[in-house]
């Protein structure tokens, strides 16, 4: 009797990484850690401690050769991947975590293995604690906190971390969950692509996988209870979307998709020395934001005229004391010589009690803040700190002498925000110019505003007369316009940058900026989605920054539109009752 072919199946889960993956699936699974709870004799604790001095080194020395592994994966993997490592690094150093394991240990009679679990829970329960902000951010805070413990509870109790290696080349990586240091252990060309059944668009997984550049769906509910090893199954990454056992229709599609994907991908490789100009000629100037230095070469690569938006917040994490003037001049400096004449837009140091940072949790107020989002942020908070404020104003001036630079003001709601700014920068630079070991440039670099407020795309053209450039950064003026943030999943629905609301006040700021002078340019999520570059042109924008991956998409959106196009889109999508309508405005241009 001929068997039954298996019916095909479709699941459903977050696309965080694109493309069409097609393949075998092959689960990897892991044992459940075992912890014991047994108490060991007062006399056994300095053994116990010894046991956890061996595990945090033999800890460490597996995230050291995991770093130089990293040199085998694409530069902007790179760049995602190693900071988190040095994370790690840096909780099992003299950090807050060690200091509570062996707190447990030699106070509470805890064995190294309880100690660890009980330690990172205490811990990760405090950072979900914090109340307004970034709620995804303090999740993966909490995560990272877990996963160090659960690395070191491995090694004390010599029990096997998960290996990917036994798994047939090409197949479909399947697994339960996928935390981000065992993401940093795939190669990018071992798999077709990844599947799991638990996870979400925001974890260090996803952004990990989205480097790896390998086609992804995580949160997948079901489908491991329903296959079987080396099913064939169908991973889209664009719209979630699994298959399991495809039918030959299905497989077919599915081919067809992956065949188109690859065409576009070369397209895009011989875009990178065009021009970024619409069809009727107007020039479009895009440039590349920069979270972490290692993201440099990819930035170069991208085709990136360069950044829009340097985030200085990297030199700050993952240390106990914030880096003094020295230290921040030399990385600037080194990012601006890298550039190569290129300019750079450095942003102040944009913190508040939403972002834990241990360097700067001196300058907290004593309480948290019941609604940090609506607090001490961004300049806010360094014009109630002149010493932290002046320090990096000196370093980026010192750094200015190595090419073009300009300075952002963050979450800038009232001009005696910038203008106490200036203030601040004029005192450096006079105090800079009595130091006869210091070289500067000819002039201060020019100062403008990010326009993430309400209140700041109001007041621009009073703003205009004290700011030199304008950046609107779509994200925060997302969150503050519609009072929603896309971290509370009560808001997340109402958390929509095409809102006509926020484009409105996108489409005051640049016709304020327009009418005196004053460059605009985006620098949010927005800017790097290709749909709405059309849009934003149409709003008076001519000047986009965003990830480097996400430019020479860009730059081909906009070769194929025109700005007549573009107005024509603007006026309608200002016109919207919503949302929704402005996507279905950017669909059928899309269209046509």
């Amino acid at each position: 009797m001929k068997p039954t072919k298996p019916r095909e199946r479709r699941f459903s889960g977050h696309p965080v990484s694109p493309g069409i993956a097609i393949g075998p699936m092959h689960e990897a699974t892991e044992a459940s850690l075992v912890i014991s709870t047994e108490k060991p004799a007062p006399s056994e604790l300095p053994a116990e401690l010894a046991r956890l001095e061996e595990a945090v080194a033999r800890s460490r020395h597996q995230l050291q050769k995991l770093k130089s592994r990293l040199t085998a994966l694409p530069k902007d993997s790179q760049a995602e991947i190693a900071p988190l490592l040095d994370a790690h690094l840096h909780m099992l150093g003299p950090s807050r975590l060690l200091r509570g394991i062996k707190a447990r240990i030699q106070d509470g009679g805890h064995g190294a293995e309880a100690a660890a679990h009980e330690e990172a829970e205490a811990q990760a329960a405090l950072i979900m604690a914090q109340t307004g902000g970034d709620k995804a951010g303090r999740q993966r805070r909490a995560e990272e906190v877990r996963e160090v413990a659960r690395r070191l509870i491995r090694n004390l109790t010599r029990q096997s971390f998960r290996s990917f290696e036994q798994l047939p080349q090409g197949s479909i990586l399947a697994a339960q969950d996928l935390r981000p240091a065992e993401a940093a252990l795939i190669h990018p060309t071992r798999f077709a692509g990844i599947v799991t059944a638990e996870g979400g668009l925001d974890g260090h997984t996803a952004v990990m996988l989205r480097a790896l550049g390998l086609p992804a769906v995580l949160g997948v509910s079901g489908l491991l209870d329903k296959a079987i090893t080396g099913s064939l199954v169908i991973v889209d990454g664009d719209s979630g979307d699994v298959v399991l056992n495809p039918s030959k229709t299905s497989l077919e599609a599915a081919r067809k998709k992956h065949s188109a994907q690859t065409r576009a991908r070369r397209a895009l490789t011989r875009l990178q020395n065009l021009p970024a100009q619409t069809r009727c000629g107007a020039q479009i100037e895009l440039q590349a934001n920069l979270e972490l230095p290692f993201e440099l070469t990819m930035i170069a690569e991208s085709g990136a005229r360069g950044i829009g938006l340097l985030r200085s917040e990297f030199m700050f994490m993952n240390r106990e004391t914030a880096p003094d003037e020295d230290h921040q001049a030399r990385i600037y400096q080194d990012i601006i010589e890298a550039m190569d004449g290129e300019p750079v837009t450095i942003r102040l140091l944009d913190w508040g009690s939403d972002k834990e940072i241990e360097a700067l949790s001196r300058y907290l107020p004593d309480s948290p803040e019941a609604n940090p989002a609506m607090g001490l942020r961004g300049i806010r908070l360094l014009l109630q700190h002149e010493a932290l404020l002046e320090t990096q104003l000196a370093a980026i001036l010192r750094a200015a002498a190595a090419g073009p630079v300009r300075i952002m003001v963050p979450m800038v709601s009232v001009a005696k925000e910038i203008t106490e700014t200036r203030e601040a920068m004029r005192r450096v630079w006079r105090r800079l110019k009595r130091r006869k070991s210091i070289t500067l440039p000819e002039k201060m670099p020019p100062l403008g505003i990010m326009v993430e407020t309400p209140a700041a795309a109001l007041a621009a053209p009073l703003l205009a007369s004290h700011a030199e450039f304008f950046a609107i950064g779509t994200n925060d003026l997302t969150m503050y316009t519609l009072a929603a943030d896309r971290a509370s999943p009560g808001a997340v629905k109402l958390y929509d940058p095409l809102e006509p609301a926020v484009l409105r006040l996108i489409h005051l700021t640049t016709s304020f900026a327009a009418a005196t002078g004053v460059p605009v340019s985006i620098c949010g999520e927005l800017a790097s989605r290709p749909a709405a570059t059309p849009l934003l042109l149409g709003l008076g924008i001519r000047q986009l920054s965003m990830h480097g991956n996400a430019v020479p998409r860009v730059k081909q959106a906009i070769r194929a539109t025109s700005l007549t196009t573009c107005e024509q889109i603007a006026n309608a999508a200002l016109a919207a009752p919503d949302a929704e309508a402005v996507r279905a405005i950017l669909a059928q241009a899309q269209e046509n």
